[in-house]
């Protein structure tokens, strides 16, 4: 038990990323999204962006990413996600993911928490929005309520 990872209500983790054509491209390709705002520049050049988009979800899996690897990290389970999506992100964009714990029920073996998750351009817009819940087991966490 002396190796559980401590968390606090509060608590903040950050991953970074530039979009490129090619993460663009390899997630259509995962997903089969080959929508023409993604994909086709003169098609992107006639919508009300001017330009090709990236996928909304490329951006808000960065928050995934934070959660499953950072905070609260590895051995815990993600349970959901709300997500509004703001603006467009752009080959080339800069995101900043954030998740920030802001709230954990405590159960017999497990803790849930929830997560606010947002996702910036390098010009300071939202790109994402979202909330999550995590169940984290006590076998790995221990949840403090307050920053001390």
């Amino acid at each position: 038990m002396e190796n559980r990872k401590i968390l606090t209500v509060g608590s903040k983790a950050y991953f970074h990323k530039t979009i490129s054509e090619s993460d663009v491209y390899q997630f259509a390709g995962l997903t089969g999204d080959y929508s023409r705002i993604h994909m086709d520049k003169e098609f992107a050049k006639t919508t009300r962006f001017g330009q090709q988009i990236a996928h909304g979800l490329i951006s808000s899996s960065f928050i995934s990413t934070i959660m499953g690897m950072q905070l609260p990290g590895s051995g815990t389970i993600f349970l959901d996600q709300y997500v509004e999506f703001k603006n467009p992100v752009f080959f080339g964009d800069t995101i900043t993911a954030e998740v920030e714990l802001i709230k954990v029920e405590e159960k017999e073996k497990v803790y849930i928490g929830e997560f606010k998750g947002t996702c910036t351009n390098q010009r300071g817009e939202a790109a994402v929005i979202a909330t999550a819940h995590q169940m984290m087991p006590k076998t790995h966490f221990i949840v403090e309520q307050t920053k001390s």
